[in-house]
């Protein structure tokens, strides 16, 4: 059994280490296609840098607008997500409501550190694989058939051998092969 410091443990290595990647995304990749279809480097960066402070607002108890359009972020991406990631701590440590927002936080970070690398032909071998087993079991019991659409398509088949991150992007309708 874990506790919720052992939960938000896992939670601050995947916010460390997606901080890590973003630190080193060269910029003449913004416009490089990724595995989210529609999506540029660009813009899966202004997604995920936005998406900690978006579970910190939650965690506070306060109203989410997830269909507000994403700020777009020039530059500092890394800087922009620690910040985000720790209003997302701090909300968390000052005794916010972590419920299945640390899973889904689990899962959103590790499913879009997933697309990131694989747009910038980085692997994921080297990366917390509890992070991306957490998102992996809160995927599993709440995405829905019918809640898929275009960032999450049906599920693809995992190649043998997959890591957790080829396993949740899989999952996530990624389409991953077998050298990620």
């Amino acid at each position: 059994m874990t506790t919720r410091d052992d939960d938000l443990a896992v939670l601050s290595r995947g916010l460390d280490q997606a901080t890590q990647l973003l630190d080193g995304v060269p910029t003449d990749r913004l416009g490089d296609p990724t595995p989210c279809e529609a999506w540029t480097v660009a813009d899966l960066l202004d997604h995920l840098v936005q998406a900690p402070r978006q579970f910190a607002v939650m965690v506070r108890g306060e109203s989410v607008d997830w269909s507000a359009p994403t700020p777009h972020v020039e530059s500092g991406w890394a800087e922009e997500f620690r910040a985000g990631a720790d209003e997302l701590l701090q909300a968390l440590d000052a005794g916010g409501e972590a419920g299945p927002g640390l899973d889904w936080q689990c899962a959103e970070i590790a499913v879009h550190t997933w697309d990131v690398s694989t747009a910038l032909g980085r692997p994921t071998t080297d990366l917390e694989p509890q992070v991306a087993e957490r998102g992996l079991a809160f995927m599993r019991a709440n995405l829905k058939p019918e809640m898929r659409s275009t960032a999450f398509k049906e599920e693809q088949p995992a190649p043998e051998g997959a890591d957790a991150y080829g396993r949740i992007a899989a999952f996530a309708g990624r389409v991953v092969t077998p050298s990620r």
